[in-house]
């Protein structure tokens, strides 16, 4: 295999965090305009778009098994990589949740919370794309404390999600059901911060 440019795994990265956002913009599709009957579709939508984004995080590790040089350690390179794939896959199982314990309505908290996701992984992609330049960046940091602020918005509408459920319904499979739905979308939020966490601990130790 020829040795790949410092350009791929940044081109790589930003290509993973679009898919990402991609997903998000479905998930976000299907809560706005929620048709149960649909959700079968919407989930083969979002496996393409989760199979996309695998297929990028493959070809990284395998440019990684010959490289020889790489422009940041190989292991943040991984990390990285496989952070930034849990994000697509975490959006992914949400789908999977309403599809499986056959949600019927949408909550209005859990559409808020999914508004939070869609921001968080079209700052993500603005960090991503700017990683490249990240020895002389003045803005990506910005977008680091923009990523922490928004995680830290999801865990509050989390939060008040789950009272309001727990309060306020009385069906006990409903409420397990977003129980799940509710907690996958917190965790589409953790990892999401886990990327810009992992960026800036990369920019730290190559400063």
């Amino acid at each position: 295999m020829a040795r790949k440019n410092d350009s791929f795994y940044f081109e790589a990265f930003s290509t993973c965090a679009e898919y990402s956002h991609q997903a998000a913009q479905l998930l976000s599709r299907v809560t706005k305009n929620f048709q149960p009957e649909l959700i079968g579709d919407a989930i083969e939508e979002m496996h393409t778009i989760e199979q996309a984004a695998d297929e990028k995080k493959h070809e990284v590790r395998d440019a990684l098994i010959t490289a020889f040089v790489t422009p940041i350690e190989r292991e943040d390179i991984a990390l990285l990589s496989q952070h930034l794939d849990d994000v697509t896959d975490r959006i992914e199982g949400v789908l999977h949740r309403v599809y499986f314990d056959n949600i019927q309505t949408m909550r209005p908290d859990a559409d808020a919370m999914v508004d939070v996701i869609v921001r968080g992984c079209a700052e993500l992609k603005a960090l991503l794309d700017e990683l490249p330049h990240f020895k002389r960046s003045k803005t990506l940091h910005d977008h680091v404390i923009a990523i922490n602020s928004i995680e830290e918005e999801a865990d509050h509408l989390y939060i008040k999600a789950m009272r309001n459920l727990h309060t306020t319904c009385s069906d006990p499979l409903e409420v397990f059901a977003w129980h799940e739905v509710y907690t996958f979308l917190e965790y589409c939020a953790d990892c999401i911060e886990n990327v810009a966490d992992t960026v800036d601990s990369i920019v730290m130790k190559n400063n």
